[in-house]
């Protein structure tokens, strides 16, 4: 029979996945650093402030799409985002849901009213029993 690990036991798996991990953060810092640290200065290394050049047209080969149907179905989508943005946006609530609440509202007090003070009181007298080990 296996027992329950004990809160010391929890603590101290819990401190040893905490020192595995920092073990490891540290080791992937260090070789971050290596690797920053050896990277070869000159042309080779890409400035973020130079524009990026495109590769020759020559190595792109052929289009995939049709110039023809390409400007189709760009037309298609700008007529989708004119018409998505003059849509009115839905209304927030449903007027079939409030009439629905409503009408429920007033079974659901009488049902509650009835029934919830009850339902309380058994589940604190249970639970009592439960605590203290004896029928009230």
């Amino acid at each position: 029979m296996q027992r329950e690990p004990s809160m010391e036991d929890i603590l101290a798996s819990i401190k040893k996945v905490i020192a595995e991990e920092k073990e490891l953060r540290t080791a992937v810092d260090a070789v971050e650093e290596s690797s920053i640290e050896a990277a070869p200065e000159g042309d080779d290394v890409l400035e973020l402030d130079e524009p990026i050049e495109a590769p020759p047209a020559a190595n792109l080969g052929p289009p995939l799409l049709d110039e023809d149907r390409a400007e189709t179905t760009r037309h298609s989508l700008e007529e989708l985002s004119t018409l998505a943005a003059t849509v009115p946006s839905p209304p927030a609530v449903n007027p079939l849901e409030d009439m629905v609440r409503e009408m429920l509202r007033p079974i659901l007090k009488e049902w509650l009213d009835e029934h919830l003070p009850n339902i309380v009181n058994e589940h604190v007298k249970r639970e009592i029993s439960r605590i203290t080990g004896r029928k009230l």
